[in-house]
C-alpha cells in the first residue's frame, strides 16, 4: 500500500477495525426497497401476469434497471370546476367599499339624475297648474253663484266644473263654448252678468270680458253683414290683448237665439283650429231660450222625481231625487237639445250644453226676497209668499212651477 494511507497490519492493537456488514446491510435495504416499487409499479396494457397460464417467466438472471419514477396515478375523467363568486371580505374595524366591478357605472348615474329632472319639472307642471286656477278664483266663484241663482244647483255645478277643466291651463287647442239654455225667467241672463263680474274683477282688467247683446248691438234694421265685421273686430280685439297679457278672456253673447246666421257662422269660424293660436285661448258663454219648450216638457214629465241633493246638504229647490236617476236624465236631455239645436246650425255640436230648469214657488220666493232687500225692504217669508202667489203655475203631482220664473219679480217689487 501507499505510504500515504497506513494499513490495518500497522494499526496498534489498541486500535478498532472498520466493519464489513454495515456496507451489506445498506445493499439489502436498497434492493429491498427497489422490489417494493416495482410490485407496486402498474402493469403496461397487454402485458401478461406473472401467474397467468402461458405466460413467460421472467428471468430472474435478466438485469433489472432502478428508475426513481413513482407509480402512475389512475386515468380519471376530469370533472368541471363550478366556479364559486368570490366572497368579498370586509375587515369590521373599517370602511366598507364595493369592489370595482360592482360599482354603479355612470350610464346608471346619468339615468337617476334624468329620472329626478323629470320629476321636477312634473311637479313644477303641476303647481303652475294649480297657481293658473287659483288665479281666476273659482272656489269664490261657485259661492257666489250658489247664493245668488236660485232653484239651479245642477247648472251652477256643471258651469264650475267646465271651467275648472278649462282654465287649469294657460294652452289650449280649443276655445271653451258654453251654451246656457232654458225658458224666460230661469236665470241665464243673471248667470252672465255674474260671470262678467266675477272675470272683470279677477283679471283686472275689464277689456278683457266682452259682453254682446244681440238685440242691441245687432237690430233688425242692421245688415247682417255689418253685425258680422263688427263682431269680428271686438272679438279679435279681446283675445290678442288677453294674449299679450297671458290671460284668458270671457265673451258672453246674450239672447243668441236673436242672433243672424251670419254672426253664428263667425262664432263657429272661432273654434276652427286653423284659426291664430290666440283664439284658442277664450271662453265663449252663449245665453238662449232656444229649446225652452223641450226643457218645459221635461221638467213636467219628470215632476214626480227630485234632483240630487247639494253638495253642502241643503235641499235644492226640487227637492231630493234619486242621484243615478237624476244624472241619467240630465244627460238625455242635454243630447236631446244638442240634437235639436244642431238642426238650427252647426255651432252646438261642440258646444257644452247646460239646461236651466224650471223654478218651483220656493225659488220664487227666495227671488222675491233677495230683490226686497235689495231694494230697502224687509224680506219679509210672509210677505214674500204672498207676491209669489200672484204669478202663474204649472200644478203637476202636487209641485209648481212657475210658468214665467223670476222674470217678474223686479217689477213686482217695484210696485210696492
Amino acid at each position: 500500500m501507499d505510504s500515504g494511507q497506513p494499513s490495518l497490519e500497522a494499526a496498534g492493537p489498541g486500535v478498532p477495525r472498520p466493519s464489513v456488514i454495515a456496507p451489506l446491510r445498506a445493499v439489502v435495504r436498497l434492493r429491498r426497497r427497489v422490489c417494493l416499487l416495482r410490485k407496486r409499479r402498474p402493469q403496461p396494457p397487454g402485458s401478461g401476469s406473472a401467474s397467468a397460464p402461458g405466460a413467460p417467466h421472467a428471468d430472474p438472471d435478466q438485469p433489472r434497471f432502478f428508475t426513481f419514477d413513482g407509480p402512475e396515478p389512475p386515468s380519471r375523467t376530469p370533472r368541471k370546476r363550478r366556479r364559486r363568486s368570490r366572497v368579498v371580505l370586509y375587515p369590521e374595524t373599517s370602511r366598507k367599499y364595493r369592489p370595482h366591478a360592482e360599482r354603479r357605472s355612470r350610464a346608471q348615474r346619468c339615468l337617476l339624475l334624468l329620472v329626478a329632472i323629470v320629476g321636477f319639472q312634473v311637479l313644477n307642471a303641476i303647481e303652475n297648474l294649480d297657481d293658473n286656477a287659483q288665479r281666476y278664483d273659482l272656489d269664490g266663484l261657485e259661492k257666489a253663484l250658489q247664493r245668488a241663482v236660485f232653484g239651479q244647483p245642477a247648472a251652477v255645478g256643471r258651469i264650475v266644473a267646465l271651467l275648472r277643466d278649462y282654465l287649469a291651463t294657460h294652452v289650449h287647442s280649443r276655445p271653451l263654448l258654453l251654451a246656457l239654455h232654458g225658458p224666460s225667467g230661469v236665470g241665464k241672463s243673471h248667470v252672465g252678468r255674474l260671470l262678467a263680474r266675477h272675470f272683470r274683477a279677477v283679471l283686472e282688467d275689464g277689456a278683457l270680458v266682452l259682453q254682446y247683446h244681440a238685440r242691441h248691438h245687432c237690430p233688425k234694421a242692421r245688415a247682417a253683414q255689418d253685425c258680422r265685421e263688427e263682431l269680428a273686430r271686438l272679438v279679435a280685439g279681446v283675445v290678442e290683448r288677453a294674449e299679450a297679457e297671458e290671460k284668458t278672456p270671457l265673451v258672453v253673447l246674450d239672447e243668441a237665439e236673436l242672433l243672424p246666421l251670419a254672426l253664428l257662422d263667425e262664432l263657429h269660424g272661432f273654434l276652427q283650429p286653423q284659426r291664430a293660436h290666440h283664439f284658442h285661448n277664450a271662453i265663449y258663454v252663449l245665453l238662449s231660450s232656444a229649446g225652452g219648450a223641450e226643457i218645459t216638457r221635461f221638467v213636467l214629465q219628470n215632476a214626480s222625481r227630485a234632483l240630487p241633493p247639494r253638495p253642502d246638504g241643503a235641499r235644492g229647490a226640487h227637492g231630493d231625487w234619486d242621484a243615478v236617476a237624476a244624472v241619467r236624465a240630465e244627460e238625455e236631455l242635454r243630447a236631446g237639445l244638442r240634437a235639436l239645436l244642431v238642426r238650427e246650425h252647426p255651432l252646438w255640436q261642440a258646444a257644452a250644453i247646460v239646461p236651466l230648469l224650471l223654478l218651483d214657488k220656493r225659488a220664487v220666493v227666495n227671488c222675491f226676497r233677495d230683490e226686497m232687500a235689495g231694494e230697502g225692504f224687509f224680506p219679509e217669508q210672509a210677505r214674500a209668499e204672498l207676491l209669489a202667489a200672484q204669478l202663474k203655475y204649472y200644478r203637476v203631482a202636487g209641485r209648481e212651477f212657475a210658468v214665467t220664473g223670476c222674470k217678474q219679480v223686479v217689477a213686482t217689487v217695484n210696485l210696492l
